[in-house]
């Protein structure tokens, strides 16, 4: 094996950690905390009667329900909106049929049945079309409504043409009006938001603030609904800060900037990452691991990626894949050493959390993931040596594992005492069509923002297998790879309805929430390598900035 003392390390100059020692002692105002509690503590009970109780028109109940997603505040009624909808599902799609309802109430009322799982016919929208199949002149005047069957187009399945066609027709028409100087401020605001990041698509808790705002600028407005909204917005970002302190310190006493000065620290983007899987309180202790395993995760991907050499690394690999203290002799560098032990570490930590819930079956799946992953990092280091540049095909078949969504969906059900073994099976089986779209995202994503520097690196990309295969230019890969994505969301989109094969919806949206985050973070660049270019802002929104009260 070469001498690392004697070989150039591929060294990457990865942007230094924007907030340093920021959260190290951020101090918890209990007082202002115990505050927020009242408030929502009072209002809640306020918004439970309006849900359960106040109203029993379907189309106010589902506008109610719309609110509570929107403004962020639906966790708190899962089981009250679960018995509602249940109801609501039987009922309305004939009370649809049997009015005049203008094409904003469809649309809502079909976004609100599909983002809760529930498979609302798509042929609600063809009373919107002519005897040709296109879109009535009327509609185009209803702006509310386009918005709206904008954002329900996003909810496609396989076989749904009248959305496709509709995303088409609804994005045309919005930018044109958006660039309109006859449209307001405020309806412009929210237009441009929208085509830039539909809400399907987008981390939920950003997109509760979002909403908030312009939940505000709506005369239509509950203000009870408003400030029940604000104040457990406020809440939970407190809890959310005292989190980010415990990690900070964690990060900090563990020393890692210094045992691992080649790689990416990410610790606040590793909480901004969990939070868009699960940001309710209850999942605080998940959010802990879930953070400690992506940064090692980082830290790992960055050794085979951007320091280690191909011969140390089999070591590593070989050690992974026995997962036991007795390997660390035999790794060859003081770097592999620091690093396998802080995984078992990390690892431990996670099976003591899973043994309390009695739910010790969940680490034999993380292991194993952590096996297959590794091994394909392996074979990308392989290949960067080589001069031949496989076929996409085989890029894929790898790049599946590398991209590691196979892993993250361990760690992120590690978290959850609602993941049963049964859920494990269901994420994980190789025949998943959910799980083969949620690879395909992650990896496609990750190539189109970032593929030109891994290149610069050596490294065979997506882009690059791509191109040599199909003989065709960067740009019509990164298209092909674009309509890739879009045919995936479509099957993603089918997983989550129900029945979900007795997984938990809690589950299932955790899982959909890790696709919403990988939309957000690799939208225009690879966010998390380069978080200062957008995603500091949108961290200094959720996890720093409150909501002003009045």
């Amino acid at each position: 094996m070469a001498n690392a003392k004697e070989v150039m390390r591929p060294l990457v100059n990865f942007p230094e950690d924007l907030w340093c020692d920021r959260f190290l002692s951020l101090p918890f105002n209990n007082s202002e905390f115990e505050s927020y509690t009242k408030q929502v503590e009072a209002k809640k009970e306020t918004v439970k009667d309006m849900l359960v109780v106040s109203t029993t028109d379907p189309i106010e109940k589902m506008h109610l329900v719309n609110s509570l997603c929107r403004l962020g505040v639906s966790y708190h009624f899962e089981n009250e909106i679960e018995e509602q909808l249940n109801h609501l599902f039987i009922t309305l799609p004939k009370l649809l049929d049997d009015n005049d309802y203008d094409l904003h109430i469809v649309a809502l009322v079909f976004q609100v049945f599909r983002f809760n799982g529930y498979k609302l016919p798509c042929g609600v929208f063809s009373k919107f079309q002519d005897g040709d199949g296109k879109f009535k002149e009327k509609v185009m005047g209803d702006v509310k409504g386009m918005v709206s069957f904008y954002e329900a187009s996003h909810f496609r399945t396989n076989g749904e043409a009248i959305l496709d066609e509709a995303l088409d027709f609804t994005t045309k028409h919005l930018r044109s009006l958006a660039n309109q100087s006859s449209t307001s401020p405020h309806l412009r605001e929210y237009i441009e938001n929208a085509l830039f990041r539909p809400y399907h698509h987008s981390m939920q808790r950003l997109e509760a603030k979002l909403y908030i705002s312009f939940y505000e600028k709506d005369e239509s407005r509950n203000d009870i609904l408003l400030n029940f909204a604000k104040y457990d917005f406020n809440r939970v970002q407190l809890l959310l800060q005292q989190e980010l302190t415990v990690l900070s310190r964690w990060y900090k006493e563990q020393d890692l900037k210094s045992k691992f000065p080649y790689a990416r620290h990410r610790v606040v983007e590793g909480l901004f990452y969990a939070l868009g899987v699960y940001f309710e309180p209850r999942y605080a202790a998940g959010r802990n691991m879930l953070v400690k395993q992506s940064c090692l995760m980082s830290f790992i991907d960055d050794a085979y990626e951007a320091y280690g050499l191909y011969e140390e690394l089999q070591y590593f690999t070989d050690a992974i894949e026995r997962f036991d203290i007795s390997s660390m002799d035999e790794l060859p560098t003081a770097n592999q050493k620091k690093l396998y032990e802080t995984l078992l570490h990390v690892i431990g930590e996670a099976e003591y959390l899973v043994q309390k819930e009695g739910r010790s079956y969940a680490i034999p799946y993380t292991k194993d993931e952590w096996k297959k992953y590794v091994k394909a990092e392996q074979i990308e280091c392989r290949r960067k040596q080589e001069k031949d540049v496989p076929t996409f095909d085989e890029y894929m078949e790898t790049g599946m594992y590398t991209c590691a969504t196979r892993l993250s969906m361990t760690q992120i059900l590690i978290g959850m005492e609602e993941a049963d073994q049964n859920a494990f099976h269901w994420i994980l089986n190789s025949n998943n069509k959910y799980l083969k779209a949620l690879q395909i995202c992650c990896r496609l994503y990750n190539d189109i923002v970032s593929n030109e520097d891994e290149e610069k690196r050596g490294f065979k990309t997506a882009s690059m297998c791509y191109m040599k295969q199909y003989n065709v230019s960067r740009k019509e890969a990164i298209e092909a790879f674009q309509a890739k994505i879009g045919d995936a969301w479509k099957d993603i989109n089918e997983g989550c309805m129900r029945p979900t094969m007795g997984v938990p919806m809690q589950v299932v949206r955790a899982t959909l929430n890790y696709q919403r985050l990988l939309d957000l973070v690799y939208r225009d660049n690879d966010g998390y390598t380069k978080p200062n270019i957008s995603l500091q802002q949108l961290i200094t929104k959720v996890l720093i900035q409150p909501i002003p009260l009045d």
